[in-house]
């Protein structure tokens, strides 16, 4: 027999019953029932359940055993009473009685359990994080995340891809985030950096010949950590493709994120239908450049309404230049409850509220009306009673108009004329809500996406039961920074749409070939068609502040390969750790990466970062500064 398994944990069945076997595993849980002692035995592939009463060799070593302890056990395999029968565990019909046990790996107190999910600091499981990895919810979601690489390897290799490996060590370049730098031990004073992405080599692979790349790329980004963003370094589905169009990338890329999801995602629904949204239109209707499509909510511009209005505030502000007013359209939410709640969530988004109008009605429910009224958080069958309800009553006022009324601060100063058109225009009616914003748009926009998402999930109006994708595309080139300069707004080396003509004109009235793909609220692919011309190249970045000596210095080797013939091509990344992020119907990102950062980009588990020795430092010719 094998030194430590003849069988793994999740292998005995019933057809087993009878043979002598040996396991090996932690010792997930020991149970005491009264001179009979049950060990819940795992391994990575199950758990197994072990037995020894008073006769059995193996008790008295049983007895002393502690939690995540390894041991070897030999037995002999029995079958459950059918009153014990376990039905979870592929196990369940079967025990195994020990008749020898051997510790192979003591534990000592545990600092966190391993059995259950319970709610531990953070900070202690990233310090004990190959005991949190034990978990079973952690543990199955590092599995998941290995088959779903494997998985988006098979895809790409069926699309007739390569997988190719870049350089880790190589250049600076401006990708949008703050490069880890790495000290040259044989240039002294000069600094190599770990890749933000291998975009400059996989552009090279293009001129070199390979006509479609991709790898499983680790990414490196000196970043301020969020839940959905590692602080120091991620992985990416990282491809290109050479003599292709902007909706060459989409058909290529769909069937590889769409097959995906629906070969993970659990069930829920995978939507075929990936709309093409402009950025500004995604700003304009969902405050985002990652929309969630699952809300039904599109906020609309309603300046008109409240130009030379009786409501001051927006009445005023809109005779500034470049100012607006959107609606929040918010059906169902006609309450003033619920208004007083959202004007809460603005108030913690550090605006002073938001201003409401509520069309209720004098008919004090739908019962009256002969109609059942259901809560529309319920079951889905019941939100769909509601809102045929809701349907009926809106037909019923339409021929009874004085048997419903706007209400609220805005509708009383705008009067019923203008409200009217507001609730025509966002498609209102009886029961329903809508919350204004004012001002330029880029200092409300993201406050408006946030309360568009915090309606739709307090009404109950997000469909979780699906993924939603859309391509969000026409990003601008070019962005004006806090100091009033232009700079990159996205990828650097993207194509402008109308090539050297359109970079003549104004730069931030370029568009760039720039596309990213968002699902649920999340950006999962960003990516471009790319300036291969030199020419187009330089003017680019000219109009970004650098000179021609710059791009020569800093992309000397692309700029070079260009000039030797260089194809139309593009592509585009998709995020590994955010596709199983929301695959696992996990919120935090570090929940599905194995050895994660803390949110201060430290590695509680490893020490990192560390001060290197005085011999280090000296062979780098480096010397730290004090912290201020």
């Amino acid at each position: 027999m094998h030194a430590y398994r003849s069988h793994t944990c999740g292998d005995l069945k019933a057809a087993n019953a009878g043979e002598t076997v040996r396991l090996s595993g932690w010792v997930h849980r020991v149970r005491d029932h009264g001179g009979v002692l049950f060990v819940d035995l795992r391994d990575h592939y199950g758990m197994t359940q072990v037995l020894a009463d008073s006769d059995s060799p193996a008790f008295a070593a049983m007895e002393k055993l502690r939690a995540e302890t390894v041991i070897r056990i030999d037995g002999r395999v029995k079958m459950r009473d059918a009153a014990l029968v376990n039905p979870k565990l592929p196990t369940g019909e079967i025990e195994v009685y020990a008749t020898e046990l051997e510790v192979l790996g003591a534990s000592d107190e545990l600092p966190l359990p391993v059995f259950g999910d319970q709610d531990y600091p953070e900070e202690t499981r990233l310090a004990y994080r190959f005991l949190d990895l034990r978990r079973d919810s952690l543990h199955n979601n590092i599995m998941l995340r290995s088959k779903v690489i494997r998985s988006i390897r098979n895809r790409m290799w069926d699309q007739n891809f390569t997988e190719f490996q870049t350089p880790i060590i190589t250049a600076s370049s401006p990708e949008g985030a703050r490069d880890f730098l790495v000290p040259s031990r044989l240039h002294p004073g000069k600094f190599y950096a770990l890749p933000q992405a291998p975009q400059q080599f996989k552009q090279l692979i293009m001129v070199a010949g390979f006509d479609k790349y991709f790898q499983i790329a680790p990414c490196f980004r000196d970043e301020d950590p969020r839940a959905d963003r590692s602080p120091t370094d991620f992985y990416q589905l990282d491809m290109e493709m050479s003599f292709v169009r902007q909706e060459d990338v989409f058909a290529t890329v769909q069937p590889v994120i769409q097959g995906l999801f629906e070969e993970f995602g659990g069930g829920r629904r995978v939507d075929a239908e990936w709309p093409l949204i402009p950025y500004a239109e995604s700003l304009l209707k969902y405050g985002s450049d990652k929309p969630d499509l699952r809300n039904p909510i599109e906020m609309q511009i309603v300046s008109e309404h409240f130009r030379g209005s009786g409501f001051g505030i927006f009445a005023k502000l809109l005779e500034q230049d470049g100012t607006q007013v959107r609606a929040i359209p918010a059906p169902t939410g006609g309450s003033r409850k619920f208004a007083d709640r959202m004007n809460a969530f603005a108030q913690q988004q550090g605006l002073p509220g938001m201003g409401y109008i509520i069309w209720r009605s004098t008919v004090p429910s739908l019962e009256e009306l002969g109609y059942q009224e259901f809560h529309p958080n319920g079951p889905v069958a019941e939100q769909h009673s509601f809102a045929e309800a809701q349907r009926r009553r809106n037909e019923w006022h339409e021929n009874h108009p004085d048997a419903w009324e706007a209400a609220g601060p805005i509708a009383k100063a705008l009067g019923p004329e203008r409200t009217e058109e507001i609730r025509k225009q966002l498609n209102l009616g009886v029961g329903d809500a809508a919350f204004f914003l004012g001002g330029k748009p880029e200092s409300f926009e993201g406050v408006a996406g946030r309360a568009r998402t915090e309606i739709g999930r307090e009404l109950g109006l997000i469909d979780e039961s699906q993924f939603k994708f859309a391509w969000i595309v026409d990003f601008p080139m070019y962005e004006k920074t806090d100091d009033g300069k232009i700079d990159f707004s996205h990828n650097p080396f993207s194509m402008p749409q109308g090539g050297m003509e359109a970079l003549n004109g104004d730069p931030l009235e370029v568009l760039g070939y720039q596309y990213d793909l968002a699902c649920n609220g999340y950006e999962l692919i960003s990516g471009a068609i790319r300036n291969h011309k030199p020419e187009i190249m330089f003017k680019a970045f000219e109009l970004a502040g650098y000179p021609a000596s710059e791009v020569e210095k800093r992309f000397g080797g692309m700029v070079k390969a260009f000039r030797y013939g260089a194809p139309p091509h593009g592509g585009c990344a998709a995020g590994i750790d955010r596709i199983v992020m929301l695959l696992a119907d996990e919120q935090n990102i570090r929940e599905v990466i194995m050895f994660p950062m803390n949110q201060r980009a430290e590695d509680l588990m490893m020490g990192a970062p560390s001060e290197p020795t005085n011999e280090q430092m000296r062979d780098l010719r480096l010397r730290a500064l004090p912290k201020e």
